[in-house]
């Protein structure tokens, strides 16, 4: 995944902690600013846009053409819908497109929410056509700082912080140079308002299936993504772990112990895999395209200690496709999570397996992301209660990213695909069936499957 052509950016290099490069800390942390107020000017035209701001404690989004204003707070979300409202939506979204954290021509940017969004209005799948079926979640408040620690090391969380300033300064910084993961200005921000998102939207799920036996499915539709950052710090255009910090959220404030996480990326996530890799409670199932960006998710590793065997990596061979994932949904991810019993589905959801894809080489379609999303609610709904939130991940060929994800609403519907109107049959070629089957049967003997 590495982009030389991006490396001309100027590089902020952290110091060593724990045997991994993160950022620099002051001696002493300056205090947590809750009305920390800026703007930016979108980088991307021809699209609906979000703003995101806040008056004292919550995180609104509008439509807006131009500017992004925001200020935050991280105080307890008090903002949920209605339980009626949720009680009669069938999905509920929440969109935080970080138009600040942009590089042109960089393929993680910030027209991809908008994309997304904009595919949702002219497929009519938003409440403007759908009525209560669609819930957009517009009012949530922003992540804490004890959120993204339950994840991530403190140090790393106020030096990203901290690093604010050298963006400030010079307009564009690297964080990581594996990805590159860049920053502006107004990253720590809008890493914050992407990982609330993700926790406002938990929170309306589980508050929804107290009421109901089949809530809403929830996707937040946010970025930075987050699977491949690590505990101590950025990696792989990804700053805070949104799915892990999700997880440790459901546990802590819902109670929730047991967190079944689908990770279905074109790119192993290596950031939720290290935070749960001896954790018996959060079972973690990647499948990824074998030898890609990172280089991890090897399949004899399980986890450890006391997660041994709550860790499961599917590396696919290249032009695996749609035939591959449905035997590896119907012969992995099923028996796996009957077995686990989870208390909540968590969904890494990463659309960057596209055939259309330029970042990876697996064919999979529109359909196969359509299959993934119908066939994980029905599991949530079989397995716990229907709580269920997909959380965006990789995905950047604008067109097949956000095609992918209007179908994903369409199966949350219960409505056919229309994947034949966008996938196109000539792109395909002869899946690696024997080598797939052969990847399939080794990860079913070594987790007893």
């Amino acid at each position: 995944m590495p982009l030389n052509h991006l490396m001309e950016l100027q590089t902020f290099r952290p110091p060593c902690f724990a045997g991994t490069m993160m950022f620099l800390v002051r001696s002493q942390v300056q205090q947590w600013k809750n009305h920390c107020r800026f703007s930016v000017s979108s980088m991307v035209s021809g699209h609906r846009f979000y703003k995101h701001s806040v008056s004292g404690k919550k995180c609104v989004s509008r439509n807006t053409k131009s500017l992004v204003y925001c200020s935050y707070s991280t105080e307890k979300n008090d903002s949920l819908p209605s339980l009626k409202q949720l009680s009669d939506a069938r999905v509920i979204y929440a969109a935080a497109p970080a138009l600040g954290h942009n590089k042109e021509a960089h393929p993680e940017s910030s027209a991809r929410v908008p994309a997304i969004v904009t595919a949702l209005d002219n497929m009519e799948l938003t409440s403007k056509f759908r009525g209560s079926d669609i819930l957009e979640l517009q009012n949530f408040n922003l992540a804490s700082v004890d959120d993204i620690a339950s994840v991530h090391a403190k140090a790393y969380v106020y030096g990203l912080e901290k690093a604010m300033d050298q963006a400030s300064e010079q307009g564009l910084i690297v964080i990581d140079g594996s990805g590159p993961t860049y920053a502006t200005s107004t990253t720590f921000h809008e890493s914050l308002v992407a990982a609330g998102a993700g926790l406002a939207l938990v929170d309306s799920v589980v508050a929804a299936s107290k009421k109901q036996l089949d809530p809403p499915t929830a996707f937040a539709l946010i970025r930075p993504p987050g699977h491949h950052a690590i505990p101590e710090g950025p990696m792989g255009f990804c700053v805070f772990g949104n799915v892990a910090i999700a997880a440790r959220y459901a546990q802590r404030v819902h109670g929730l112990k047991r967190v079944f996480i689908i990770d279905f990326d074109v790119h192993h996530g290596n950031g939720t895999n290290d935070a749960f890799f001896d954790d018996p409670d959060v079972f973690f199932l990647s499948t990824h395209q074998d030898g890609s960006y990172p280089g991890t998710g090897k399949i004899d590793q399980i986890g450890k200690g006391a997660g041994e065997g709550a860790t499961l990596n599917l590396p696919l061979p290249g032009g695996s496709g749609d035939t591959a994932m449905r035997s590896v949904f119907d012969e992995v991810i099923v028996p796996c999570a009957q077995r686990f019993k989870p208390d909540i589905i968590l969904v890494s959801a990463g659309y960057d397996g596209h055939v259309l894809d330029p970042l990876a080489n697996l064919q999979f379609t529109t359909a196969t992301y359509y299959m993934l999303a119908s066939n994980i609610k029905q599991l949530a709904k079989d397995l716990c209660g229907g709580r269920c939130v997909f959380f965006l991940e990789g995905g950047y060929n604008l067109k097949s990213l956000s095609y992918s994800v209007a179908d994903s609403f369409r199966a949350f519907l219960g409505e056919p695909s229309l994947a034949p109107e966008f996938d196109n049959p000539a792109y395909l070629y002869e899946e690696p069936s024997t080598r797939v089957k052969q990847a399939i049967q080794r990860i079913k003997h070594i987790h007893s499957l």
